[in-house]
């Protein structure tokens, strides 16, 4: 056999090899069910276990989702490129295991959050919006930035968000 087949036979077997991997990891990490919406997909990641699990018994259960609290719901285009983002964060977070068992709110998804909790609760927060521009103002007169949770800290996780409040969620899977 010539030199140049051979080649041609090791590429052309080395490009199978690599679509058979490809292939397998993503049915072994189920990375199509995180294209969908359902909370279920954020227990994927064990750490995210207590967190769901306080969840379930909030009242935003019936009305919001992990998705239409921590992403942002003003176009398709910036959902998909926040949660490809935040997925490829939490990928490598959880391949190299640089993970914290206490898992804190970056300043980006504080911002989504709030602004998501004030798109869902606007008739309710419009007033309450307009004085804080008038009335919360810093000794140098710049505007008090406040947090919905500053006030609601249990909504929706409940006050204590750890394995300790959730014991028997650790390892817990529902099927999608």
């Amino acid at each position: 056999m010539k030199t140049e087949n051979i080649m041609k036979y090791i590429a052309i077997g080395s490009v199978i090899i690599v679509i058979g991997l490809f292939g397998y990891v993503v049915n072994a990490a189920n990375m199509v069910s995180y294209l969908s919406e359902d909370p279920k997909v954020c227990i994927n990641c064990h750490t995210m276990t207590s967190h769901y699990a306080t969840w379930q018994h909030s009242s935003h259960r019936e009305s919001a989702t992990c998705v239409q609290c921590h992403l942002p719901q003003d176009s398709f285009s910036n959902k998909m490129i926040a949660k490809s983002l935040d997925g490829a964060k939490d990928f490598m977070v959880m391949a190299f295991g640089t993970y914290s068992n206490n898992i804190r709110i970056t300043d980006g998804m504080a911002e989504r959050i709030q602004a998501n909790c004030i798109s869902c609760h606007k008739e309710l927060v419009s007033q309450m919006v307009e004085n804080s521009k008038s009335y919360q103002k810093n000794g140098d007169g710049s505007q008090v930035d406040r947090n919905c949770w500053e006030c609601h800290r249990k909504t929706p996780h409940g006050s204590t968000r750890s394995l300790s409040v959730t014991p028997y969620n650790l390892g817990v899977k529902e099927k999608l």
